[in-house]
């Protein structure tokens, strides 16, 4: 099968993941539901099952925003990557795990805003539309949230190598190559960390613009006294 370099930026955002073989066909995010500095040993276990397997990328996802949004720019930049293994528990604050299976399923829609989840604020206001697409479009999504065993993160993982499709919880699951066209790159453009107060359209938007711009100008023209 077709392998290809991912983009020279790859992996373009930080976060809490560890990288592995860049030539691996699957990804692995386990849902975080504590403090990112209190994070349990048995959700370690999973991340390191995920990279000691041969993961391209394992680590946790906490928030139904920006936390998804980091792991769409990565994978994008990495066209190997065909697969997400979903693990972990379910994060009550945020729904995680709902959001991103709504994602996968239904997308967005013209506001960004994941269809058919009661996540709290599930928007990807920080992506383009070709982002979000290209990744739902890359990524077969493999759940296994609420399982708590290291070896069937393993077993998931292993079951993405294979040359020829083999059932693993459902899944007909094999090394399908590179998706086939390039890799995107980019970084989060705006961060809007609190996507529930987001302009509600383009004019509104606008106008927010120009009173950060002219903020700004104050404040340096305050710097200057």
């Amino acid at each position: 099968m077709l392998k290809v370099k991912p983009h020279p930026d790859y992996p373009p955002e930080e976060g809490r993941y560890l990288r592995g073989n860049d030539a691996s066909p699957v990804a692995v995010a386990i849902i975080l539901n504590t403090d990112a500095d209190k994070i349990p040993p048995h959700i370690e276990k999973l991340v390191r099952a995920g990279i000691e397997s041969g993961a391209a990328l394992s680590g946790t996802v906490q928030t139904e925003n920006i936390g998804f949004e980091k792991i769409i720019c990565n994978i994008v930049a990495n066209t190997n990557i065909r697969y997400l293994v979903l693990g972990g528990p379910e994060s009550e604050a945020h729904l995680t795990g709902d959001a991103l299976k709504a994602l996968m399923a239904n997308g967005v829609d013209e506001k960004k805003h994941i269809i058919g989840t009661d996540s709290p604020h599930p928007f990807l206001y920080n992506l383009s539309m070709e982002f979000i697409e290209r990744f739902r479009e890359q990524i077969t999504l493999i759940d296994l949230q609420f399982s708590q065993d290291p070896e069937h993160i393993r077993q998931a993982v292993w079951s993405c190598y294979q040359e020829r499709p083999v059932e693993f919880r459902g899944y007909s699951l094999y090394d399908m190559g590179a998706y086939p066209k390039p890799p995107l790159s980019g970084k989060i453009t705006w961060r809007v960390t609190q996507p529930w107060s987001e302009p509600e359209n383009d004019e509104e938007r606008e106008t927010l613009k120009k009173v950060k711009e002219q903020m700004e100008l104050l404040k340096a023209k305050m710097n200057k006294k």
